[in-house]
């Protein structure tokens, strides 16, 4: 079996799954591997359904149509009431129905796809389309193919069913999370009580970073919520294409409405954008790690931190410094994240990675990325694709699977909901463990110090 790689973009195949329920597409035959002819096409393809063809001409259009009628070689037509052409403009899909059902399809042994008289991939045995709009299938020429008949490459696909037990979930979950109020007061219990390792640091100043948008403000309004026992909002958080955060911000969490102050600082910054010259700068992210800048420091995305503005902390102590740099990363665009921003990330790493400072992942909205943890979302870690997608941003982030949390923010209940505190207290468990590392480490190169002296 000679090898496939299809043709057609992951995007573009979602946006055809899309348009047909809980699918995905196999490819059966491609005419630059099969060859253009009518009995490769019938080989690959008879009586297996439903199908989706599509075809690519030379001007770049990308277009075809789906039909579930077996092929075969009868010369007969074929009903299919829910027989479409398609193109693309750009990533979005243009239906074209059928008008006349009874002449969907026809089963020509000399042809490949044949979809009523209007179009035909695969003809005469040439990479070429016979295309006619005024017929069983209204559409616009110029729009479907721009009139171009002459084909680069022509594909048969087979649309299969996702069934949800089978194709999405894993048998046992591949992390154990115990689901109950109790292990919600153990978790809240640990980080009320927790103390840093130093005696000389009383929180732990774990910083968020990550695109605009992605829910850093929100993250932190959600675990305040929690602590607080209804959904607040403290930090600005919205949606935006711009930073909604333009200052450095640290925020503590408190126990309650009166409650005492929770040993871990959370510290927001402006999010970062792809284009060099907005968001947040590297050279700020330098200084933030160190422990250099104040609260409230407003952010100049075209100059770096100047060390004479007011409140500059010159010879910052360890309390100052950050102990934990946790990226926020939202999980419905990882796979599509602009390189520019993974360049940025890279760098950010590095600088971390020099000073010594752990790293973690956390990932919001894991609920809109996947309908089995939005149906459930106990269902987080038994979920293939939520599994694929925290592997992707360990790939994409250079930081162990380990070190990736799924969370779902409070962004439009008013109610809280324990399984949603479960993983948003889990995060802070995670940084907390995270920062002690860097006390560890701290201590021990201290020690190695002193042992040298």
């Amino acid at each position: 079996q000679p090898i496939m790689n299809s043709k057609l973009s992951e995007n573009h195949q979602k946006e055809i799954c899309s348009q047909l329920g809980h699918v995905h597409l196999k490819l059966l035959y491609k005419a630059t591997v099969h060859g253009y002819t009518a009995s490769a096409f019938h080989q690959q393809c008879d009586s297996l359904s439903p199908t989706v063809s599509v075809g690519y001409n030379v001007s770049g259009y990308i277009f075809g149509g789906y039909t579930r009628q077996p092929f075969n070689q009868s010369g007969q037509y074929a009903n299919d009431d829910r027989a479409f052409l398609f193109t693309f403009e750009g990533r979005k899909l243009i239906k074209y129905p059928v008008a006349n059902a009874a002449y969907a399809v026809r089963m020509m042994n000399n042809c490949g796809p044949y979809f009523g008289e209007s179009l035909v991939l695969v003809h005469t045995g040439k990479p070429i389309v016979y295309s006619n709009a005024a017929s069983y299938y209204p559409f616009n020429a110029a729009q479907m193919h721009g009139n171009d008949l002459n084909l680069i490459d022509c594909e048969v696909y087979q649309v299969l069913a996702l069934t949800v037990t089978e194709v999405t979930k894993f048998e046992d979950p591949w992390r154990t999370v115990t689901w109950n109020l109790e292990h919600k007061l153990e978790l809240m219990n640990y980080i009320e009580n927790y103390k840093p390792l130093i005696s000389s640091v009383s929180q732990a100043r774990i910083l968020l970073i990550g695109p605009v948008g992605v829910g850093k403000s929100s993250f932190f309004n959600s675990v305040n919520s929690v602590f607080r026992g209804h959904v607040t909002n403290q930090a600005m958080s919205g949606c935006s294409s711009t930073s909604l955060t333009t200052q450095f911000r640290t925020y503590s969490l408190k126990a309650g409405r009166e409650g005492r102050l929770l040993p871990v600082t959370l510290c927001d910054t402006m999010g970062l954008e792809s284009s060099n010259d907005t968001g947040l700068d590297i050279e700020d992210i330098t200084s933030i790690l160190k422990g250099h800048l104040p609260d409230c420091y407003q952010f100049n995305p075209a100059a770096p931190l100047d060390p004479e503005a007011s409140g500059y902390r010159k010879s910052p102590s360890l309390k100052d410094k950050i102990h934990c740099v946790t990226y926020v990363l939202d999980a419905c665009n990882i796979s599509i994240m602009p390189t520019k921003m993974e360049e940025k990330l890279s760098a950010i790493r590095k600088k971390a990675n020099h000073l010594r400072i752990p790293q973690l992942v956390v990932l919001t909205k894991v609920d809109a990325a996947c309908s089995l943890v939005k149906e459930d979302l106990t269902n987080v870690y038994q979920s293939i694709y939520i599994k694929e997608i925290m592997q992707q941003a360990s790939t994409k982030v250079g930081i162990p699977l380990s070190c990736i949390v799924p969370v779902r923010n409070y962004t439009e209940t008013l109610d809280l909901d324990v399984n949603c505190d479960i993983l948003l207290l889990s995060a802070i468990t995670q940084m907390l463990r995270s920062a002690d590392n860097f006390y560890d480490d701290f201590s021990d190169q201290l020690s190695a110090l002193q042992t040298r002296e």
